[in-house]
């Protein structure tokens, strides 16, 4: 397999994890009753999806196209986590919402790692500058997923212990 169909590939997959993620974080931030979780989650969102377009540009000049197969996937998967929120207080959510947002944020960096790899030993730099760039925006988001969750965890106890 040539090394640029590999690099296709590798972006459809991330394009379709970016569409994914701006759809779950949109539906995060139209829940719970924390404002400050809200806004970020609906941040987040709005970066996302400014990233999959960024990749669909590149993905576009290299030759490809979305892959309809993988954002299907991608979004029947999408909201499995969440599945464990079942028997947790309404309260609870935004504080799930950001463990789900931290975790995926932090395999997005790991794909945006393997893609800037990838680019790198094809010689396409600008692949690998757009994967690095993309992985920075994702340890923003990790890194403010983090930032929030304990401030969140200790509201959302407070209120369903009164």
């Amino acid at each position: 397999m040539q090394g640029r169909e590999i690099l296709i590939r590798y972006i459809q997959d991330a394009e379709a994890a970016e569409r994914n993620f701006e759809d779950a974080l949109a539906s995060f931030a139209g829940m719970g009753d924390q404002p400050e979780v809200k806004q970020a989650l609906s941040r987040m969102s709005e970066k996302a999806r400014t990233q999959h377009e960024r990749l669909r540009a590149r993905l576009e000049a290299l030759g490809g196209s979305p892959s309809t197969m993988k954002s299907v996937l991608a979004h029947m998967l999408a909201f499995t986590p969440t599945s464990a929120q079942m028997g947790h207080h309404p309260a609870e959510k935004n504080t799930q919402h950001l463990m789900i947002t931290y975790s995926a944020a932090a395999a997005e960096m790991a794909m945006y790692e393997s893609l800037a790899t990838a680019a790198n030993e094809a010689g396409d730099s600008e692949t690998e500058r757009l994967a690095r760039q993309l992985q920075s925006e994702e340890r923003d988001d990790h890194e403010q997923a983090w930032s929030l969750l304990q401030q969140s965890a200790r509201n959302a106890f407070q209120q369903v212990t009164q």
